[in-house]
């Protein structure tokens, strides 16, 4: 078997049912499998998307192991000389799955390989590509100077901002949102560290990776990661988790580093984790006094494009949903850029969801156009017509 695709689930089963429909049709033509683990949702995940995909495996866990462990019951089960580890709330474009496939053949020392992630907007998200991120690099990224010069490759190592976007390139961490591996490489290296309960796992594997000489690379192939649908980023338990990590994997690496330089590091991790945690706080205490904020928060207006019948259907939905929405009936032919001859001359200020139909428009389509125009305030959504369900980033609506 040539490829297997694992994904863990947490409560997100309207993302996780877009993401294998993406994936079915990224591995048309592809020896492959899918795994789905389910740790322990509370939402019905797999009774929800398993009379659609009848091929996945699905593997129903009775507690919330975490993404290490989770992924690595279902490495043990997988057959596949390539493991792709992907997140519920991604979108595959058609072509990346193939690409990256092609290249690791291509490249028998890379062990692991990872992609251009869009963001909602269009953007590019910066942790595409990443650094291994040893006590020099975090403590520039802490101070601000990798932001400061994005081009610099000694300051700007964290997100290696300085290669480019439009090439492949050799990068130290691959994002765990999308990662494929070599199964040789794992057998040699070992699996996912189950000391990881979230975050920290997909750089601590990397490192481990790049020890044992082998590659890692970033190709210009997209994915759309909404980034964190199955986490709540605002919450104590983000801060906790992301910041634990973050002190395992440089005790685990950098545990014998000199004090003078592994002490400032460590207090700079806590501090930031008490920052966020002091800013949570008080976020939450503005709300409960009323003053969350002056001027009430205006509704996104909505822009749907697809075939007639698709159109038919969202004029329902947002009719039910007392949406402010426009209509485009279109394809890729009749609309060769999209919505951007649409939103280019609307004010700004307003969000905007342009929600393409997925029956009309591929998902290479969306995300082409979609990362060709990132608009300030534009966000991308999708309206599937078979499940006749609406997603963005911030909500579900059937």
């Amino acid at each position: 078997m040539k490829l297997s695709v694992i994904i863990v689930n947490y409560n997100v089963k309207h993302y996780l049912y877009q993401c294998l429909d993406s994936v079915y049709k990224a591995i048309e033509g592809i020896d492959a499998e899918v795994f789905v683990v389910d740790n322990h949702s509370h939402d019905d995940s797999v009774e929800y998307v398993q009379h659609k995909f009848k091929t996945v495996n699905y593997i129903e866990s009775n507690h919330n192991l975490g993404f290490a462990r989770a992924n690595n019951i279902a490495i043990r089960q997988s057959e596949g000389e390539y493991v792709l580890l992907l997140n519920p709330d991604t979108v595959v474009a058609e072509n990346t799955i193939h690409h990256t496939l092609e290249f690791m053949d291509q490249h028998p020392d890379a062990g692991s390989a990872g992609v251009m992630m869009l963001r909602d907007d269009g953007t590019k998200a910066p942790e595409s590509r990443r650094g291994i991120p040893t006590p020099t690099t975090a403590f520039y990224k802490m101070t601000g100077l990798c932001q400061r010069y994005p081009n610099s490759r000694r300051f700007a190592r964290y997100y290696m901002s300085y290669l480019p976007w439009d090439e492949p390139a050799e990068i130290e961490i691959v994002s765990g949102a999308y990662c494929m591996l070599r199964r040789q490489a794992l057998d040699k290296v070992g699996l996912l560290d189950d000391d990881f309960f979230m975050y920290g796992e997909d750089i601590d594997l990397s490192y481990r990776l790049l020890l044992a000489e082998y590659h890692n690379w970033y190709l210009p192939e997209t994915i759309l990661h909404y980034k964190g649908e199955s986490t709540q980023k605002s919450s104590f338990r983000y801060v906790h988790v992301f910041y634990e990590a973050m002190l395992i994997f440089f005790r685990k690496h950098f545990g014998g580093t000199s004090f003078f330089i592994s002490l400032p590091i460590k207090m700079a991790i806590f501090v930031k984790a008490t920052l966020a945690l002091v800013h949570i706080k008080m976020s939450e205490l503005r709300k409960s006094l009323g003053f969350s904020s002056r001027h009430r928060k205006r509704e996104p207006e909505y822009l749907f494009i697809g075939s007639t019948a698709a159109i038919a259907q969202c004029k329902k939905l947002a009719r039910r949903k007392g949406l402010t929405a426009q209509f485009q009936v279109g394809s890729p032919q009749t609309l060769p850029e999209g919505h951007y001859p649409l939103v280019a001359d609307l004010d700004t200020k307003t969000m905007r969801y342009v929600v393409y139909d997925t029956e009309t428009f591929s998902y290479q389509d969306i995300l082409t156009l979609m990362a060709k125009h990132p608009e300030a305030n534009v966000h991308v959504g999708t309206y599937n017509p078979r499940s006749k369900t609406l997603i963005t980033a911030e909500e579900v609506m059937k």
